[in-house]
């Protein structure tokens, strides 16, 4: 068959890899192809299962991109950004507050970080469906095809592996979680594509350098395409900040809200952060490619009681199971919120938010 032609689009070149010894956290390493078997994916689902209770993040390996594929998608990450212009821009940003969806844009300094400081990051996020009630800027258009094919890579070859482990790790059935991930029913799991801006001195001290405030995903899994530039830290199990090292095509994921309430506790959401990267990365834009995945809109976030594992090992619960919000509700709640809502301090680390159900959400600095 002759060699197809893909859309030629400008090569983004990230910064080099830091040089710095940086305190790194110490994440597991899975190596998804495993999972391809039954016996793969038992041997898979304690590593994964630790992985998820102690850090809430782990990377795989393996996962069915090669490192030219990987490299395409960061160009593709990147044409949102810079191939459109802000007015253009401005006619595909998303109504975040009012809709509590992140479809399209959410443009720069929407969120406020701190001392009046707002933030210098952008995003585009596309439906998985890539083309369903979303339109798209023109130079995107050429690229939707490769968009379908990246979402349901992500969807089927990634996500689902993950979930039958995360559910062999609670002695359930291996599709629990599957079943509740519909590629097609409604739901708004979606690709994102990411870029940061270097800010100014001023900003990087009224803000402590810190450019993302902690928080954690109010979906059930992120994936995060490994990008050379350290910027991403997580709140280490000791309360330590540690940073997550680049693995070159390899994928950091981590779980969310979703799955922590759905686990009953069991698997940790955990807080993270971007800050200020390295110097010898500073003045260097930072892309992002990612997959935030969410139960079907209608599922209620409650515990798994059915689990053998929470039947012994306890359940921790964010509300009675009566008052416990559907996804729906929960997302649209979280994204309404976020970085729009005022914060209440509570010490010099702490803000807090209060959404839905009274339920308090906290922000790290």
């Amino acid at each position: 068959m002759p060699a197809v032609t893909l859309p030629a689009i400008p090569h983004y070149v990230p910064a080099p890899e830091t040089a710095e010894e940086l305190e790194w956290a110490d994440l597991p390493i899975v190596d998804i192809s495993k999972a391809a078997t039954p016996e793969g994916r038992a041997a898979l689902a304690p590593q994964v299962r630790d992985a998820m209770r102690t850090h809430g993040f782990f990377y795989i390996i393996n996962h069915g991109y090669m490192q030219a594929q990987t490299d395409r998608i960061f160009d593709i990450a990147d044409v949102p950004f810079s191939q459109v212009t802000d007015e253009e821009k401005k006619r595909f940003a998303g109504d975040i507050k009012q809709t509590g969806s992140y479809r399209g844009y959410k443009l720069r300094q929407y969120w406020h970080i701190n001392n009046g400081v707002r933030d210098q990051l952008e995003h585009y996020n596309l439906h998985r469906s890539i083309t369903e009630n979303q339109e798209h800027p023109q130079a995107l258009q050429p690229l939707l095809p490769e968009l379908r094919a990246f979402a349901e890579h992500n969807h089927h070859d990634v996500l689902h592996p993950v979930l039958r482990l995360l559910a062999l790790g609670l002695e359930l059935p291996e599709d629990t979680f599957v079943n509740i991930h519909g590629f097609k029913e409604k739901g708004e799991t979606y690709v994102r594509f990411m870029k940061y801006y270097p800010r100014t001195p001023e900003e990087e001290t009224l803000t402590n350098k810190v450019w993302l405030k902690g928080h954690t995903d109010f979906g059930t899994i992120t994936i995060l395409y490994s990008q050379p530039v350290s910027a991403l830290q997580i709140l280490s199990p000791d309360n330590k900040w540690r940073w997550v090292r680049h693995i070159p095509n390899a994928l950091v994921v981590n779980a969310g809200d979703g799955m922590e309430f759905l686990s009953g506790g069991f698997y940790r959401a955990t807080i993270h952060r971007v800050v200020q990267p390295p110097a010898d990365q500073a003045g260097h834009t930072r892309v992002g490619a990612f997959y935030f995945a969410m139960t079907d809109d209608d599922v209620k976030l409650v515990p798994l009681k059915e689990s053998p594992v929470l039947q012994r090992e306890g359940i921790t619960r964010r509300f009675a199971d009566e008052d416990a919000p559907t996804t729906e509700q929960w997302r649209k709640a979280r994204t309404s919120a976020y970085g729009q809502s005022e914060l209440k301090k509570k010490d010099d680390i702490v803000e807090e938010e209060v959404i839905l159900n009274g339920v308090v959400v906290k922000h790290y600095n």
